[in-house]
């Protein structure tokens, strides 16, 4: 039973540490919408996907209401689109895309993901298609996000899909240069991407889930950042102790609307992803809870390992205030989305170079980081493989969100607005990797696929 000190302390939580419920995400599977007909096929998409998500914003809102707990978005996930796209008699996947579009404004939601490919071990020719159609896609929609993996620990790395993103990235960015290639904000490439996954832009409908769930991501940087304060100076076991005791709290509220969304839906409880999903707003950053815990800033040396010390506790607390915990689960460090961060790379004290180090250890990988404009496809391929090798042999989900801004050079600074923040453009390495890249062909699965 709750104390009334626990009521107040979660109602402190949201009026001034931030905490939210940063989205609930519905997942829906499209597989039963195949057809030859691809005029045939979007027509059966968009009546699915519309009469499925009619009320989960109405629901959303009135959660949001009654519990007075912010729910930032409401979001649609479906199975990806080069699996119930590939037995239609078409060359031209973009209508795909306006679809989902089209069905996602109808609904009212944020964003919808799964315009979504799976190619860690090869091309069927759906994924070929699809890949193909991706920068137009991007570029002629609004709420629609794109994702492709591209590797897995089980099956190695597909280096013909990482020198084809590295492409695809590049002309998207062109065909999206009026926005400072806005398009490539929503377009992820993974290695061992999740099914479940409620965030976007790399959340998709996976073919083993139910035929459509309620996914729920909460978020609490800020919250974690305030509880910190109170234990200054003390030993790491303590500050580990005050990390999980708040994960707890914090993944409780995502359970309870998690549940209560299912209910009021009548769509099965998926998941809560438990991640800390930072934005713009000050206080509300995972660079400043490593910089509390006494980095003066973020990204100089001990960066990886207060990272690593807040990504296990996150995940320690939030597993026992739910038996459904999923998604990705962790602390995001998108560049562009987290004030401390930005100033971090503002200053040049956070580099690429160690962002990928601290990807080893936390959820997803380089996340929201805008490059010069002349950065070669190759340059950002193997920025892909390297990110996609950090997930393959470490048995975890990790992936890249890069933005070549057209016209923009180191020093330069991106406004996205609203929750993708701004990007202060970063510096890449010089020399090149197209020979690396030229080579093609699959890097293998590491020893440690082999568990069976």
């Amino acid at each position: 039973m709750l104390s009334l000190n626990n009521i107040f302390d979660t109602i402190d939580m949201i009026d001034k540490q931030h905490l939210d419920i940063r989205t609930i995400t519905m997942g829906i599977s499209l597989l039963d919408c195949v057809s030859e007909d691809p005029e045939r096929c979007c027509e059966k998409i968009y009546d699915k996907i519309c009469r499925r998500a009619e009320k989960l914003v109405k629901t959303g809102e009135d959660i949001e209401s009654e519990f007075g707990i912010p729910i930032v978005n409401k979001r649609i996930s479906v199975t990806p689109i080069a699996l119930v796209a590939g037995s239609c008699e078409t060359e031209d996947y973009v209508p795909f895309a306006l679809t989902l579009d089209r069905a996602a404004k109808t609904c009212g939601v944020n964003f919808i993901g799964g315009y979504s490919a799976l190619v860690h071990k090869g091309f069927a020719k759906g994924d070929e298609l699809l890949l193909r159609a991706i920068p137009q896609a991007m570029a002629q929609t609004d709420l629609v996000c794109s994702s492709v993996n591209v590797g897995s620990t089980r099956a190695g790395i597909n280096m013909d899909a990482v020198a084809k993103m590295g492409r695809i990235i590049k002309e998207t960015a062109h065909l999206t240069r009026d926005t400072d290639g806005l398009g490539c904000a929503k377009l992820v490439v993974f290695c061992n991407a999740v099914e479940d996954n409620p965030f976007m832009a790399g959340a998709f409908h996976g073919v083993g889930e139910a035929d459509s769930v309620i996914n729920v991501g909460v978020s609490g940087p800020g919250v974690v950042y305030h509880a910190l304060q109170k234990c200054k100076g003390a030993p790491f076991d303590v500050v580990a102790e005050t990390i999980k005791k708040t994960a707890f709290q914090i993944t409780r509220m995502g359970q309870m609307v998690a549940a209560e969304a299912s209910e009021r839906l009548n769509v099965p409880f998926g998941i809560v992803d438990l991640s800390l999903a930072p934005t713009p707003a000050v206080g509300d950053s995972v660079a400043r809870i490593l910089e509390e815990m006494g980095l003066e800033t973020c990204g100089t040396h001990g960066t990886t390992a207060a990272l690593a010390l807040l990504n296990d506790a996150v995940k320690k607390g939030g597993i026992m205030a739910s038996g459904h915990v999923g998604g990705l689960s962790g602390a995001f460090i998108p560049v562009s989305e987290d004030e401390g961060m930005i100033a971090a790379a503002e200053c040049g004290t956070l580099t690429i170079d160690k962002l990928e180090a601290m990807t080893c250890v936390c959820s997803v990988g380089l996340d929201m980081i805008a490059v010069p404009g002349d950065t070669s496809a190759e340059t950002i391929s193997a920025i892909i493989a390297d990110e996609a090798a950090i997930g393959m042999v470490n048995s975890k989900t990790t992936a890249v969100r890069i933005i070549p801004v057209e016209g923009k050079d180191v020093g330069d600074v991106v406004e996205m607005g609203g929750l993708l923040g701004s990007a202060p453009v970063m510096p890449v390495h010089k020399a090149q990797s197209a020979d690396f890249i030229a080579r093609g062909g699959r890097i293998p699965a590491p020893l440690q696929s082999l568990k069976n």
